[in-house]
């Protein structure tokens, strides 16, 4: 076969197995270890598919978000350590923003002691956990409500973040990877998302490793544009040699 042909049948391979072993390739395609290695290289470069320790797999377009009381209970120890290192950023009267989403809700009991602290938000479960700090001043951004992520979304809620400044924006991101950079299954969120990296003084992106290698239809942005992005370390080594290469700051935690 030629390398087109082999790259296609790669793929055919990848819809039926999700995951295989550099070894099951070169032993199904009859080829040896480095012609399998640039097969890969060539359909990662294109999108298509997501190197890990000693294989491949495919990567995945997201077509829809699990619902938020879903979501809160996925990759718990991977959020909690994501947002202790994300909390220690957050300084004495900072203005911080915390984006919709169930890590930036593993952040909130971290923030509770935080002198002069003012919290803006989209997110209802974090302004209904917050209420009962009065030392903290809140701001809900308001906009049009997401039932399924308990959030405003819009153009409404991206016009209200034009009339304020954050020392620190912490964005959530449903997928991710170095190519289509930060990316979203739902439009509404684009906007707001997108303002925030235009508002903030500083930008960190808060996402799990689970998420890399997905990708929804709407770009947020590049991960260029983040100052930081803080993930847990199961993150392929593959992905942050490229993503490092791209002089992007990535800060890697262990889960509990």
């Amino acid at each position: 076969m030629i390398p087109d042909q082999r790259r296609e049948h790669i793929l055919k391979l990848l819809q039926e197995r999700h995951v295989l072993s550099i070894n099951e390739l070169t032993s199904m395609l009859s080829v040896s270890h480095m012609t399998v290695r640039r097969d890969i290289q060539a359909l990662e470069n294109d999108g298509k598919v997501l190197s890990v320790t000693g294989g491949v797999r495919l990567a995945a377009r997201l077509k829809s978000e699990p619902s938020y009381l879903a979501k809160a209970q996925l990759e718990v120890p991977a959020k909690r350590a994501i947002t202790r290192a994300a909390a220690q950023l957050v300084r004495e009267n900072f203005t911080i923003f915390l984006d919709a989403g169930t890590t930036s809700l593993q952040m909130v009991p971290m923030l509770t002691d935080k002198v002069g602290l003012t919290v803006v938000t989209n997110d209802f479960n974090v302004v209904g956990h917050l209420m009962e700090y009065p030392n903290i001043e809140l701001i809900h951004t308001g906009g049009v409500v997401s039932h399924a992520d308990h959030s405003s979304v819009g153009q409404f809620t991206a016009d209200f973040l034009r009339q304020v400044n954050v020392d620190i924006a912490f964005i959530a991101s449903s997928s991710w990877d170095v190519d289509r950079g930060s990316t979203t299954p739902s439009e509404a969120k684009v906007v707001a998302k997108q303002q925030l990296l235009r508002i903030a003084s500083k930008s960190v992106l808060t996402v799990d490793s689970t998420k890399y290698g997905k990708f929804g239809t709407f770009r947020v942005a590049r991960l260029e544009e983040f100052d930081l992005i803080i993930t847990d370390d199961r993150l392929p080594q593959s992905a942050v040699d490229e993503i490092r290469a791209q002089d992007v700051r990535l800060e890697l935690v262990s889960p509990d």
